[in-house]
């Protein structure tokens, strides 16, 4: 028996206006500068950079260039850091926390300039971002934290209590809730594609469906053998992030994979879209394991996504969970269809935080934890500095130390289905308190 069709399509909604598109073949360099290993985001921002400072530089994917995150994400600018300000401050000291706050207002700005500055048409739109408060508690935190960035950080963030709420959102579900100005959206696959060309115009080479199997010391460089043939690099540079496989065992023990999915309504009347997201902005939650959802570029549809606990196959309750959310946020929407639905990975490391690293000669550029369309290009043209030696222009709050590793973990995420369900369990609890 087939399971029922959730979705007319499991491709991502995003493939439809950027299908993936494979570089022209190209020669296989048998001497490099640098070998960057993924050509995604994180990749190709860190090889456009070599490219331009006329180092030899080629990016192997084990697949398309962008057919992993890249292209599958919500494409919101958040540049958000999942532990909160006093949990930095407990693990890094006050110093790097600070850091790592102000760096989020400084990559976003960089992006921003960066899209602008390349003419890169990707649909982006400085609309602004909600965040829903579950509880009087929740909204009372996310108004300190709205002030402390605004006050601190020149961040144009504020408070939206529930009576003026349906200004920001057509819902009731929320208590009143924050806004952040500083972040917008755009089109993750047009944004990758953009990339794709000025990097390639630039120099750098990419090389798609050709997999790196293993980087090993040879003198002052590495021998790097690929699918295509071995490679002699001066230097070698780590981007996979939520795809990382054998071939970087040591990255792989630090990341775990982590599926998000995110369905995409049909078109919706634009009265319909109006009342329901007046301002089109694009909306998060205050929950563990909450929906992050927007609008379409074009304004027609609603895109909602949220974190996937299945590891294997395409099953259904998964796309289910996320149309219940839909249509709890949106009674109104319970007879539409769905257009599309798909996941991707992303990588999650114990302290969540994104890091540039080195370990035995090797410079890592990874662990974006789910915030990879502000850090993947920031983290990326940083560990293109590094590797040169750019002393003041590779400096960042996110180079230090590797992430711990997993303990009995080598790359299969058997646990995170148990951890999910606990995430969603202690929501389901707060959300129980605030109801009260």
């Amino acid at each position: 028996m087939h399971a029922p069709r959730v979705a007319e399509k499991a491709t991502p909604y995003w493939w439809e206006a950027a299908p993936l598109k494979p570089p022209p073949q190209q020669p296989i360099a048998k001497k490099l500068d640098v070998l960057i290993v993924g050509a995604g985001y994180a990749g190709l921002s860190a090889g456009l950079v070599l490219a331009r400072e006329g180092r030899s530089v080629a990016a192997y994917d084990a697949m398309d260039p962008g057919e992993g995150a890249s292209t599958r994400n919500g494409g919101i600018t958040s540049g958000s850091i999942r532990p909160d300000y006093a949990t930095l401050t407990r693990r890094f000291g006050e110093e790097r926390a600070l850091a790592i706050e102000a760096e989020g207002k400084a990559a976003r700005e960089f992006l921003y300039d960066f899209i602008r500055t390349e003419g890169l048409a990707c649909d982006f739109q400085p609309v602004g971002q909600f965040k829903g408060a579950f509880g009087y508690e929740q909204y009372e935190a996310m108004a300190r934290t709205a002030e402390r960035l605004a006050k601190k950080l020149g961040i144009e963030a504020y408070a939206v209590p529930y009576a003026e709420q349906r200004q920001y959102i057509g819902t009731d579900v929320y208590r009143g809730g924050t806004v952040r100005m500083d972040i917008g959206g755009l089109h993750p696959a047009k944004f990758h594609a953009e990339l794709l060309r000025v990097a390639l115009a630039s120099g750098l080479t990419v090389h798609a469906r050709t997999p790196v199997i293993s980087i090993d010391r040879d003198g002052s460089g590495f021998r790097v053998v690929t699918a295509a043939g071995p490679v002699q690099a001066h230097q070698v540079l780590v981007c996979t992030n939520g795809y990382t496989d054998g071939a970087v065992p040591f990255l792989r023990r630090r990341l775990v994979p982590v599926r998000s999915r995110i369905i995409a309504t049909e078109e919706l009347a634009p009265e319909v879209m109006a009342r329901l997201m007046p301002k089109r902005m694009m909306i998060t939650e205050s929950r563990e394991v909450g929906f992050y959802y927007r609008p379409s570029p074009d304004g027609k549809r609603i895109l909602l996504g949220g974190r996937d606990s299945s590891r294997v196959g395409d099953p259904v309750a998964p796309k289910l969970l996320l149309r219940k959310g839909l249509v709890n946020l949106f009674p109104e929407l319970e007879a539409v269809r769905l257009s599309h639905t798909w996941f991707g990975h992303v990588a999650m490391n114990r302290d969540m935080i994104p890091r540039i690293f080195e370990k035995e000669g090797i410079v890592y550029a990874s662990g974006f934890c789910g915030s990879g369309v502000v850090w993947a290009p920031w983290v990326g043209m940083h560990a293109a500095h590094k590797l040169m030696g750019h002393e003041e222009r590779a400096r960042t709050a996110f180079d230090f130390r590797p992430p711990a590793f997993i303990p009995f973990y080598r790359g299969n995420p058997w646990f995170m289905p148990a951890f999910i369900q606990g995430y969603r369990m202690r929501d389901r609890i707060a959300m129980w308190r605030a109801s009260r």
